[in-house]
């Protein structure tokens, strides 16, 4: 009798009947050729190889962008000193571009806020202090005749500079901050914004609609004026008036922040000084450089 050594790791294998000697067989179930196998199916069948387990990728969810209409939203608490409206204005230089909806939204927001009928009311009284437009007359009427005839160009002129031929043109009737650079640049892209714009394209040009929407208001306005003002000289002046006054605020909104951050920075000054404390130096981070325009 052939006793057969295996250990415990280890299959049993057949006998030579012959030799009585134990025959080696390839780890592989298919012979080589030229070889036959005297072994049954099931001593050769191998479970078939399991594939390697594979690492999905996780799914990333991307960050929400903002909307124009969100964008909008954010200028609508936009204000120089607390009054001065300024939801005409954008700090972003990449601000996705409004819809013809969102441009006569944007006007009719601006032209119903409070700061409209403040500053007409002050132009009102300058205006009957200089006794400009005598056909008016003076006293609660006259100023009254001045107020209304005030808000009624910025109305008209807004109106159709800002929301109609904006929206026919695509152009963005809103301001966009420089931000940097020197004082100069600064102030001179300020007062070219009242005559190049950027446009819904993302390229910037003339600004057609600011122009020709103040010049048309002041034609408009010939409906309400004097007779003696309604001519080609003073709807020009009027129109041009316009947008000087339109190049001024341009200024103010500019330099409005810079204003902000020297003021709080002598505000810290003085309050370290009072107790005795190293001047405060300003950590604000710096504005982010502008987007180069196309």
């Amino acid at each position: 009798m052939v006793v057969i050594a295996a250990d415990l790791g280890a299959r049993a294998q057949p006998v030579n009947p012959v030799l009585g000697l134990a025959v080696d067989l390839p780890d592989d179930p298919v012979l080589a050729s030229g070889q036959s196998s005297s072994a049954s199916p099931s001593s050769t069948q191998t479970s078939p190889p399991q594939p390697a387990p594979t690492t999905q990728p996780q799914a990333t969810t991307p960050e929400p962008t903002a909307t124009s209409e969100e964008q909008l939203k954010q200028q609508y608490h936009q204000r120089v000193f607390g009054v001065m409206a300024t939801f005409n204005t954008t700090k972003n230089r990449d601000a996705l571009p409004l819809t013809t909806g969102e441009k006569y939204q944007l006007f009719f927001r601006s032209a119903s806020d409070p700061w409209p009928f403040v500053l007409t009311f002050v132009g009102a009284g300058i205006d009957q202090a200089e006794n400009s437009f005598p056909q008016y007359g003076q006293g609660v009427e006259g100023f009254a005749k001045r107020w209304g005839a005030g808000y009624a160009d910025y109305f008209t002129g807004n109106f159709l500079g800002n929301a109609v031929l904006a929206a026919m043109l695509k152009e963005d009737p809103r301001y966009f901050q420089k931000g940097t650079g020197s004082y100069t640049s600064r102030v001179l892209w300020a007062a070219a914004s009242t005559v190049w714009c950027k446009r819904d394209s993302g390229t910037w040009g003339p600004n057609y609609a600011n122009v020709v929407g103040n010049l048309m208001g002041s034609a408009v306005s010939n409906l309400y004026y004097p007779s003696q003002d309604r001519t080609v000289s003073g709807t020009i002046g009027r129109g041009f008036t316009v947008t000087a006054q339109a190049i001024i605020g341009s200024e103010v909104i500019e330099f409005w922040p810079d204003l902000v951050r020297h003021h709080r920075r002598k505000q810290a000054e003085k309050v370290a000084k009072q107790l005795g404390r190293p001047p405060v130096q300003d950590t604000s981070p710096p504005p982010p450089p502008p987007a180069p325009q196309r």
